[in-house]
């Protein structure tokens, strides 16, 4: 495994290998077995895998959760060890990605950005897909694999390879959960003690959710789940949403769809979680 800074001795590394494919694992560190999984999948289907750890700017909207964003550099690589010389890490500062000024580019996701994380987060995917773009077309892997869990993010990636006609494939990883069904993330990290046992509550209610779909319609569904959150201190409910999983467009009807899924994004202190399940 070998370490790069910057990505013009990256990509010249790579070049002088004549690779038949490449897999890229983007991740913003602080890594855990969720990001692992990405990364063994993405071994298993290519010939060398770059895992990129950045934690981009563009894409917070409030400085205090980029300063708190954990970073654990030395850490991370002792976990990617295992992986040898399958892997290439791009850990650079930001000046190698944006050596002008860290801005976003302007993009066009029409309701995609606006719905959900997109009304909670003004700009984030705008800085999601700066990043992401910079990183496809520095790299042109064959495949691009991100996790489920963001699963608004991965929508936009899907349209921003779409939009560019970027010729990878983006590769859609299931959620890997903790054993008490918590959904893995690096924020995880910063919960407290009391935060962190209280915390799968988020994933047990989702699944609740799932079951009431047959006995109950989408507006007691959200009724519920809203006066569920008003009986609980330690949480503060961003939105809760059952919406179509192509269009992320909430459902008023459960009949008006096959293919939907349940949203949710939780507050806790100054830490924000979010989750899905199929619906």
């Amino acid at each position: 495994m070998k370490l790069f800074k910057a990505l013009v001795p990256l990509k010249k590394h790579l070049d002088q290998q004549n690779l038949t494919s490449l897999g890229l694992v983007p991740t913003m560190g602080a890594l855990h077995d969720g990001h692992l999984a990405l990364v063994r999948k993405a071994v298993e289907e290519n010939e060398k895998v770059v895992v990129t750890i950045f934690v981009n700017p563009t894409q917070f909207d409030d400085q205090k959760d980029l300063d708190a964003y954990p970073k654990t550099l030395e850490d991370d690589l002792e976990k990617l060890a295992c992986f040898g010389e399958k892997i290439a890490v791009y850990a650079p500062e930001v000046e190698d990605l944006y050596p002008k000024e860290a801005v976003s580019e302007h993009y066009d996701f029409g309701e995609l950005e606006t719905t959900m994380e997109g009304g909670s987060r003004k700009g984030h995917f705008q800085g999601v897909a700066t990043i992401v773009q910079k990183l496809l077309k520095g790299f042109m892997p064959t495949r691009a694999y991100f996790g489920e869990k963001d699963y608004q993010q991965l929508a936009i990636i899907h349209a921003l390879v779409q939009q560019k006609e970027l010729p990878i494939e983006i590769v859609d990883c299931p959620i890997v959960r903790e054993k008490d069904g918590l959904a893995m993330s690096s924020r995880n990290r910063r919960l407290n003690e009391k935060q962190r046992a209280i915390a799968p509550q988020i994933y047990s209610l989702l699944t609740q959710v799932v079951e009431k779909k047959h006995t109950h319609s989408i507006e007691e569904i959200n009724r519920w789940v809203t006066a569920f959150f008003e009986q609980q201190a330690e949480f503060e409910l961003d939105y809760f949403c059952i919406a179509d999983a192509r269009s992320l467009q909430p459902l008023r009807d459960k009949n008006t769809t096959q293919n939907a899924r349940a949203f949710i994004a939780v507050k806790m202190g100054e830490i924000r979680l979010i989750d899905n399940v199929k619906f």
